[in-house]
């Protein structure tokens, strides 16, 4: 017998002997007592539910009688309160009639006052007219604060975001798509560590011959104390002590070399740093070594000062004879007095002087006294009397419009002047750099094309000012910046006849950024030759970055150049 025959008729046999259980509980009669069984439960749940229901259903009914008889209560109610609400209203009519009445005699006595109101408002719209002026005047000057101001927005009142001309074009910040990236520069590794391959000898990886690289980048500064050291000797008939020369520039016992002198002098006069603040960095980064005074780190700019005279006057004739300057005047404190600084730069060289007094008396002894070239500036007067020729910053020109379109809502020749100072100053910044220095070059047709555009608005604006005048009482900015972009047009425009003028006077506003933040840093300088010092160093960094130098090797040079010649002057 096969295994499938067993199994088939072990099936077999199971199946009888549950059919002659199954026959046997028939014969017995235990199935038929277990159906009744389950007949009578049956009848008694079904029975349980009935007298549920009945019970449910008698409630129901006394619910319904009681909610009858309430609402029929509340019927008598609401009709009793409808009587004594229609009584309310026949009483309120006519009283309204009697006040109707009493109104009708009321308003011929208004009447007669009519012409008295009709008089005050009159007096009260020209004063509302004169109020709105007003109100023109403050909302001016709130849109104003701080535009041009070194004072930050977190220190105004309001916190008013600064304001500028830049337009917000929906682009996240960072890197755009299709753009190449810029990736962190790997430098000379000085020194190596192999890392192991985790997957050699597995059959299932192969090398691709590729090498992957990473590292970690640190710095670190110790102080280098060299020593040179000689036998004195005395001569014995005149007691006088000798020994050989050292080194020029070891005089001291301890000389500081032009490296500690040059990060000093930078954290303090480029990275506006307080002296205090300078000592405690140099202590720290050499481990508690190196402790510099703050009289020797105040010295420095003086030092430097002496020392950079030649370059500084090397710079002053360069910027003579070059074909453009940039010019700026800005305010500085001196033991709680208000001084002068003025900047005077191009892109080479940058020089700032410290002035008791700005105009003529701030020009005296700098180059724009003598400068006979292009002069771009921010409609100071007093530059006018100096240069060759003049181009005012149409920065400002676009702020100013700016300001006038928010307040002048009414008239529509900013808009358009501010939207063609930016396609000029697009078109210009465009030109090649070849371009721009030849003037055999000029595409005389785009700046007439210009030229007339400009003029057309300026006609548009006089119609628009003649056709709703002015309140030169309280704001007017924008009817006298009409007036100046018209009298002054070939100053707004020499950019585009002349390509060595930039349009904006955005390098010394800048540069004089920088002396802001230094001044914010000292809060007042305690003389006016500290601050002339400081103004010293200020122009000998900006020029040496313009040049493309390294500011901090140039320095190290200038400081100590007779033991640590490390940039070639």
């Amino acid at each position: 017998m096969t295994n499938a025959q067993f199994h088939l008729m072990s099936s077999l046999q199971y199946e009888v002997n549950r059919l002659r259980e199954q026959v046997k509980s028939f014969k017995s009669g235990d199935i038929y007592k277990s159906l009744e069984r389950y007949y009578d439960e049956c009848l008694t749940s079904k029975d349980r539910i009935i007298r549920n229901l009945k019970q449910e259903l008698s409630e129901a009914r006394a619910q319904h009688v009681d909610a009858k008889k309430n609402w029929h209560e509340v019927i008598e109610d609401l009709e009793t309160e409808h009587i004594k609400a229609l009584a309310q209203k026949d009483r309120a009519v006519a009283a309204l009639w009697r006040r109707i009445e009493k109104l009708e005699k009321e308003n011929e006595e208004l009447r007669q006052k009519s012409q008295e109101r009709i008089e005050r408002l009159y007096a009260a719209l020209i004063e509302l007219e004169e109020e709105k002026a007003k109100v023109q005047k403050l909302k001016a000057q709130i849109n104003r604060d701080y535009e041009t101001s070194g004072i930050p927005s977190s220190k105004s009142a309001n916190k008013k975001k600064i304001s500028n001309n830049r337009e917000k074009t929906g682009r996240k910040p960072g890197g755009q798509p299709g753009h190449p990236g810029h990736r962190r520069r790997q430098y000379e590794p000085t020194a190596r560590h192999e890392i192991p391959p985790t997957h050699y000898g597995n059959p299932d990886f192969r090398p691709t011959g590729r090498t992957i690289t990473k590292q970690l980048l640190d710095v670190k500064i110790s102080l280098v104390t060299t020593e040179w050291h000689t036998p004195e000797y005395r001569n014995i008939l005149t007691g006088q002590r000798v020994h050989a020369d050292f080194p020029d520039g070891l005089v001291n016992e301890v000389t500081y070399g032009g490296t500690v002198k040059a990060l000093a002098f930078l954290l303090q006069n480029h990275c506006n740093v307080s002296m205090g603040k300078t000592s405690d960095l140099l202590y720290e980064i050499t481990g508690g070594q190196l402790r510099l005074s703050t009289g020797t780190i105040c010295n420095l700019a003086k030092e430097f000062s002496q020392k950079t005279e030649a370059q500084r006057k090397k710079a002053f004739d360069d910027m003579m004879i070059a074909p453009s300057m940039n010019v700026d005047f800005s305010v500085a404190r001196v033991n709680g007095k208000n001084v002068a600084v003025i900047v005077c730069a191009n892109d080479g060289n940058v020089l700032y002087f410290a002035k008791e007094h700005k105009g003529h008396e701030g020009v005296k002894d700098t180059p724009l006294e003598e400068y006979q070239h292009s002069v771009i500036h921010d409609h100071d007067k007093t530059f006018y009397n100096y240069g060759g020729d003049h181009q005012e910053c149409l920065e400002h020109i676009r702020r100013y419009l700016k300001d006038g379109s928010q307040n002048e809502s009414d008239k529509t020749w900013h808009i358009k002047m501010r939207k063609l100072i930016n396609e000029m100053m697009a078109w210009r910044s465009a030109l090649d750099p070849d371009e721009k220095r030849n003037p055999d070059e000029i595409d005389k047709v785009k700046v007439a094309a210009f030229e007339a555009e400009y003029d057309e608005i300026l006609n548009q604006a006089a119609e628009e000012y003649e056709y709703d005048p002015p309140n030169m009482k309280y704001y007017p900015d924008g009817f006298n910046l009409y007036k100046r972009m018209k009298k002054y047009k070939d100053n707004h425009l020499l950019f585009l006849h002349n390509r060595n003028v930039e349009p904006t006077n955005n390098l010394s506003e800048r540069l004089l950024r920088n002396f802001k933040r230094k001044q914010h840093q000292v809060m007042s300088f305690r003389s006016f030759e500290g601050l002339g010092f400081v103004c010293d160093a200020l122009g000998v960094i900006a020029s040496i970055r313009n040049q493309g130098k390294n500011i901090y090797e140039t320095l190290v040079n200038i400081f100590f150049p007779e033991i640590e010649p490390l940039l070639s002057p």
